[in-house]
């Protein structure tokens, strides 16, 4: 039996007390502004975000746990040792107990916090906290040995998993690097001198550009429903929320009108999109859309297409030159690079799926070491 299974078969056996953070640390929000932060500052100023920003002075000196205010709310914390300066919107934890280790109390904040703060919310998210939500929050104070030995572990196991996730993440980028390259190869041997754009096809009835309609953050927390919403985002899949009505159940192609963007392929099935996304459909019978979706990523990058410019319907329409293979060679090119892409793309295989992996791996067995019974119970 390894140390730490020895130690979670202890754990699991045992019980121990639980305190409320308001008895045993200080806790309260800083004094600065983001308009302080300096390129090359000499402290760390935490914000509201996943990343540390530099700035010249300092608040506090000290060892503590640091959480936003508002946004990323059980989604980000950091453990701070010594000067660092602090946004008036976000949270330091201070534990002034020494029956408290402050790096064994970052973990279990980073393992349970999230969970408590949902059960205290009336909605599926919470968009801000107060200091009463965190001082009420229970650590369990287990022997200092044994605080001590779970962040020798999950110390240990934090730097194994960033070693092996940077590592996977190096071996991502080089097969998308492969696959754009691949991906253009494949399209371009797919071309003939055969040229349209898509204003000509949209003037021969083939093809269809638009935009999508208002809807508001405010709209889709007074109507949520099942269909979802796509804006111009460029993270994830664009999903904006969603809502009770949809506008489109067929194939379609959407992108960013505000610049900044990329495309999307959007499959068959009911969903919207926001009057900041462009839209296009084509008759299948000519063009498949799955094709021209890849013939417009590739030319989308070749061009250097200008991002910070609209990308209004009206505005690309003439843009991109290309040629409608058959669709023996489309559906053929379509084959081909969906097998390529869910290597590279696809959670649900290949290296994402990996990277997925080794971070459920690591929360498990974090979960398991914090797991304590309550004495008091």
């Amino acid at each position: 039996m390894s140390r730490m299974d020895k130690l979670i078969a202890e754990i699991e056996t045992g019980s121990v007390r639980y305190r409320r953070v308001e008895e045993v640390a200080a806790v309260g929000t800083g004094r600065s502004d983001r308009k302080d932060a300096t390129t090359d500052g000499a402290y760390p100023f935490f914000v509201r975000s996943k990343d540390a920003l530099r700035i010249d002075s300092y608040e506090f000196d000290e060892t503590a746990i640091i959480i936003p205010g508002e946004g990323g709310i059980g989604e980000i914390f950091h453990y701070v040792e010594g000067k660092y300066a602090l946004h008036q919107r976000a949270y330091r934890i201070s534990f002034t107990d020494p029956a408290i280790d402050p790096k064994f109390a970052y973990y279990y904040f980073s393992s349970r916090f999230k969970k408590f703060i949902l059960q205290k919310a009336v909605s599926a998210t919470v968009i801000s906290i107060r200091k009463p939500m965190i001082t009420d929050f229970k650590i369990p104070v287990p022997p200092l040995e044994v605080q001590r030995e779970i962040v020798r572990i999950l110390d240990k196991f934090t730097q194994l998993e960033a070693e092996l996730e940077a590592e996977l993440e190096a071996e991502l980028e080089a097969r998308q690097k492969q696959y754009t390259h691949y991906r253009k190869r494949v399209i371009e041997e797919s071309q003939t001198d055969e040229i349209s754009t898509l204003g000509k096809l949209e003037d021969l009835g083939i093809l269809k550009l638009g935009r999508g309609k208002v809807i508001s953050k405010k709209a889709l927390e007074a109507a949520p429903g099942d269909y979802p919403v796509y804006s111009s985002s460029g993270i994830g899949n664009g999903e904006f929320g969603r809502y009770g009505e949809y506008m489109f159940e067929d194939e379609r192609i959407t992108w960013s009108v505000d610049g900044g963007g990329r495309l999307f392929y959007r499959p068959p099935h009911r969903y919207s999109v926001t009057n900041v996304s462009g839209w296009m459909t084509v008759d299948s019978s000519v063009l498949r859309t799955k094709y021209l979706f890849y013939l417009l990523t590739t030319l989308w990058e070749k061009e250097r297409f200008d991002y910070t410019r609209k990308a209004h319907p009206s505005v690309i329409r003439d843009i991109y030159k290309f040629s409608i293979p058959s669709l023996a060679i489309q559906d053929s090119v379509v084959a081909t690079l969906d097998a390529f892409d869910s290597l590279v793309n696809d959670i649900s295989s290949g290296l994402p799926a990996e990277i997925v992996a080794r971070r459920r791996q690591y929360e498990f067995y974090r979960d398991r070491l914090l797991t304590f019974k309550d004495l008091a119970a």
